[in-house]
């Protein structure tokens, strides 16, 4: 007679098996997800329901794996780098993607520029969407490349929509920061500042900071919870007019009406 494992039993039976765990762990995720910014973990031990010692070692975990920081100055935790990969994969998958390549090309068309559609991974920018203009140059961008969030205009966009504990988490230091060209922040004081432009102008910019000669502009897509789920860009010649930063902003609230 063959053993049939516990799990199959559960399920057998129509019942799940209960790990605990893994649901306290999933809950807390979750929890980080909806909260607009870093939390303690005697909080997250009140509201959750959960003995504060296991908080703790669930959390530490946790950070292992990148999937939550602590943030010692505040002695808060908020949501890691792997996080926002996982909700980079989802985004990769439809609809982000398939939602947005019309819009994107109808983009390109309209300004007569390439146009293209990133998503944030870690502290990159990967690009799920790209949308070449008829005779303009070749650009460094393409569907799976990634850059460095800080230096393109589309990284510069999600980060700015990001709670500013989030932005310190993911960049605690100078040796966070990536050289492309020479130009661009180098240090988190540089990124705060380039931040507050982006908030104040509504769109994100880049000068050479990526390609020599290659400027853009980007603006921010949020999801429905409003988290910066995606960025809208256009690049063009420096000695070229390029694209209007507001005609970038409509398509961005184009694909988050589509996204609703």
């Amino acid at each position: 007679m063959s053993v049939i494992p516990d799990e199959a039993h559960a399920a057998a039976r129509g019942r799940r098996p209960q790990v605990p765990a893994a649901d306290q762990t999933l809950r807390i995720l979750r929890h980080l997800a909806r909260r607009p910014a870093p939390i303690a973990a005697s909080a997250l031990a009140r509201d959750l329901g959960i003995p504060r010692s296991t908080v703790y070692h669930l959390l530490a975990t946790l950070e292992e794996h990148g999937f939550v920081v602590h943030l010692p100055q505040d002695r808060r935790w908020g949501l890691g780098t792997s996080a926002f990969e996982l909700a980079g994969g989802y985004a990769r998958q439809e609809p982000l993607a398939r939602l947005g390549r019309p819009l994107v090309a109808a983009l390109a068309d309209r300004v007569g520029e390439s146009a293209h559609l990133a998503v944030m991974s870690g502290r990159d920018v990967l690009y799920i969407v790209e949308e070449r203009a008829a005779r303009r140059p070749a650009l460094v961008t393409d569907v799976g490349v990634r850059l460095p969030a800080h230096l393109t205009a589309t990284g510069r966009a999600m980060l700015a929509a990001l709670p500013r504990a989030q932005v310190r988490a993911l960049y605690p230091d100078a040796a966070a920061f990536t050289d492309r060209t020479g130009q661009g922040p180098a240090r988190p004081a540089e990124l705060r500042e380039a931040l507050r432009t982006v908030r104040l102008a509504g769109v994100a910019t880049e000068d050479g900071e990526v390609t020599p000669g290659f400027r853009s502009v980007a603006a921010v897509v949020r999801d429905h919870a409003g988290w910066p789920a995606a960025a809208v860009a256009v690049t063009w010649q420096s000695d070229r007019p390029g694209a209007p930063a507001e005609v970038v902003q409509e398509v961005a609230r184009m694909l988050e009406g589509r996204l609703a």
